[in-house]
Order: C-alpha cells, then structure tokens, then sequence
C-alpha cells in the first residue's frame, strides 16, 4: 500500500510495507488467494480521523473499526473493495453523507454505521446490496425519504433506521421482504400509514415504530405474523379501533400501542396472546369494559390501561395474573368496588387505580400485597382505611387513612 494507512493522532496502525499483511493489526487472512475477510481495529484511547487511503488497495477486504472517536467522512473509496463483506463503523463520530458507492459493494452482507453524525439522505444504490443481510443505519443525523430499493434487498434480515431525520412514509416495497426479522423505524418524522404489506412479512418478529407521526388506522394484515414477537407503535397518531386479529399473534411478547388516538373497545381476542409480558394501550381514547379475557394472560407482568375512558368494573380474573408486577388503571371512568381478588398478585409492585369512580371499602386483602411499593387510590370515592401492612409502600390516597 503506497503510504501507511493511519488515523490521525497518536493512534495508528501497523498497515505497511514494512509489516507482513499477516501481523497487521486486527486483520483476518482467509482464502487462496489470501484476502482480507475482516478487520476488528482495537478501540483508540485519542480522538482520531478516519483517513483510510484505499483507492489502489493491495488486496481489498472488509473494515470494521467499531467504538473509537473516528471523525471525518466515510471514505467513498471503500466502494473499491469488491471482495468487501462486512463494513461496521459503528459508535464513531464519522460525519457527511453517505457514498453512494457503497452500494457497489456486491458482496457485502453486513453494513453497520449507527451511532455517527451522518448526514443527507440514504443513497438509492444500497438497494443493490443483493447479498446484504443486516443494514443498520440508526443513530445518526440522516434525513430525506427512506429509499422504495431498500425493498430489494431480498435476503435482508435485520433494518434498523431508527433514531434519525426521516420522514415520508414507509415504502410498501417492505413487504417485500420476506427473509426479515427485525424492521425498526423508531424516533424519526415519519408519516403516512403504516402499509398493509407489512403483514406479509411471516418472518418478521421485531416491528417497532414508535416516536413517529404515523397516522391512519393498524392495518389488519399484522395479525398474520406469525414470528412476530415485538409490536411497538406508541408515541403515533394512530387512529380508529385495535384490530382484533392481533389476537392471532402466538409468538407476541410485547404490545405497545399507548400514546395514539385510538378508540372502541378493548378486543377480548388480546387474551389470547399466551406469551405475552407487556400490554400497553394506555394514553388512548379507547371505551367499553376491560375484557375479563385479559385475565387469562399467564405471562403478563405489565398491563397499562391508563387514562383512556374505560367504563364498568374491573375484572376480578385480574387477581390470576400471578406474574402482574404493574397494574395501571388510573384516569378512567371506571366503577365499582376495588376487587378482593387484587390482594391475589404476590409479585405486585405498582398499583394505580386513580382517577376513577371506584366506590366501596378499601379490600384488606390488599394487605397481601408484599411487594408493593406504589399505590394510588387519589380521585375516587373509596371508604374505609387502607391496610397497615402497606404502611411501607408509597401511596397516594387522598383521604383515607391506615387501618389501626
């Protein structure tokens, strides 16, 4: 290589004509002929500028100089290296566009730049990447429209945009995915609805766009995703009821839908999502009962209902959610007494019933509760004292006192 490649500063590494290829610093040698198939650079204690002379590279392989204080641009010659598989530059502070020549790269499988400054828009040529299987460009400063050729990327598996400048809507080329695992679209300025196509996604298990400005109704198409285990569309405008087919979702771990404008009822079809942990619908305007199908979530540790304008009682097949550390139901309309069976959830943490027209004594049974470090009756019109057993916890009861 004419010159030694470096980064500025005192950091440098050993790439010269003075050092066999084989002792280069964080290089793999593999093949006949001998090629780099990777590069692992150690982390940099020096803030450092990436200056990788590459256009006439001597045998051309693939950088992955992750975590260091790398500053400067992504040099548009790295679309020279033709054997390249892996490129991660991740956790740098790597600014300016990105070449678009890199969507040259033909053998790429793995593209990695998140967590940099990069800025402009995501060039159209890396839907040319037809072997690339992971692209994550998350974490920058990247704006414009994402790209519809993002859509040809037939053997992607993993998509992570997240937390940049995006806006637009989401190309319903997605859908053309089929080997995806993992669309992740969070904290950008999208808009639009979300495409029905993306319920043709059968290999998809993570979808999480949240902190957008998504609008429109959930499309029903994503109750036929069989592998999905994460749904996370909080923080949207999302609109119009929740369709019940999600309840189809075998394999759901997490549904977050909160902060929306979603309204109707609760389907009772959600309790059938037997692997479910998390259910948060709250934030919504959403009416009716709490299905008491809800009850037969084995798995949940966290339901979130709160402030929407849930009316009736609350279900006592709440008290066989064994697993429940956080029950939130504050800030509806709902009546009644406070069921005893509540006292039945030994793993209770967070208890929120505020802001509702709750009527009747306050259940000792509640006393059971061990583990409760929080609970909240403010805003209702409870009677009685609130068990001395729970004299630990904080609380937040307006004029009801501990029993003596």
């Amino acid at each position: 290589m004419h010159g030694k490649d470096t980064l500025r500063g005192t950091a440098s590494l050993n790439w010269g004509y003075d050092e066999a290829i084989e002792t280069w610093d964080g290089l793999t040698i593999s093949g006949v002929p001998a090629r780099i198939t990777a590069i692992g650079a150690r982390r940099f204690p020096t803030r450092s500028t990436l200056r990788l002379d590459l256009d006439n590279p001597p045998r051309p392989g693939p950088p992955i100089i992750t975590h260091n204080l790398l500053s400067g641009s992504v040099p548009d010659s790295l679309g020279n290296l033709s054997n390249l598989q892996s490129l991660h530059l991740s956790g740098n502070e790597l600014s300016g566009g990105i070449p678009s020549s890199l969507g040259g790269l033909s053998n790429l499988e793995s593209l990695n730049l998140n967590g940099n400054k990069l800025s402009g828009s995501i060039p159209e040529s890396l839907g040319n990447l037809s072997n690339l299987s992971w692209l994550n460009l998350g974490d920058n400063e990247l704006s414009g429209r994402i790209p519809s050729s993002l859509g040809e990327l037939s053997q992607l598996k993993g998509l992570h945009l997240d937390s940049n400048e995006l806006w637009g809507g989401i190309p319903a080329s997605f859908g053309e995915l089929s080997q995806l695992r993992i669309l992740a679209l969070s904290n950008n300025r999208l808009g639009g609805s979300i495409p029905d196509s993306l319920g043709e996604l059968s290999q998809l298990e993570g979808l999480i766009m949240r902190r957008n400005s998504l609008s429109g109704s959930i499309p029903a198409s994503l109750g036929n995703l069989p592998s999905l285990r994460l749904l996370h569309l909080s923080g949207n405008y999302l609109s119009g009821d929740i369709p019940a087919l999600l309840g189809n979702l075998p394999s759901l771990e997490r549904l977050d839908l909160s902060w929306n404008r979603l309204s109707g009822e609760i389907p009772a079809s959600l309790g059938e999502l037997s692997q479910l942990a998390t259910l948060d619908l709250g934030w919504n305007e959403l009416s009716g009962n709490i299905p008491a199908s809800l009850g037969e979530l084995s798995q949940l540790a966290d339901l979130d209902l709160r402030l929407n304008r849930l009316t009736g009682s609350i279900p006592l097949s709440l008290g066989d959610l064994s697993g429940l550390s956080w029950l939130r139901l504050g800030a509806n309309n709902l009546s009644g007494g406070i069921p005893a069976s509540l006292g039945d959830l030994p793993q209770l943490r967070h208890l929120d019933l505020s802001d509702n027209l709750l009527t009747g004594n306050v259940p000792s049974s509640l006393g059971n509760l061990s583990n409760l470090s929080w609970l909240a009756l403010r805003g209702n019109n409870l009677s009685g004292c609130i068990p001395s057993r729970l004299r630990a916890a904080r609380t937040d009861y307006a004029d009801l006192s501990f029993c003596p």
